[in-house]
């Protein structure tokens, strides 16, 4: 009962066309294309924000790090 052939999804996909006709299943398609067009373009730019945030937060690490070892130089030059 709950297996569906080949010509029971064909009968449904003549009915659906009837009911919506057409032009409305394109630019429904055409409207759900996009959205997951957007959708894919907003992860990418999600993942790249944080990758940048990563590395930025890496450099002023390495930053403060290098200015630390500047002070201790110059502290033992002083002494």
């Amino acid at each position: 009962m709950g297996n569906m052939g080949i010509w029971q999804l064909l009968i449904v996909a003549v009915i659906i066309v009837l009911l919506f006709g057409t032009k409305k299943l394109r630019n429904l398609g055409g409207d759900l294309g996009s959205a997951v067009k957007g959708f894919k373009n907003a992860m990418t730019d999600s993942s790249a924000k944080k990758e940048e945030e990563s590395a930025e937060n890496i450099a002023d690490k390495s930053t403060a790090v290098d200015a630390e070892e500047k002070v201790k130089t110059k502290e033992k030059d002083q002494a």
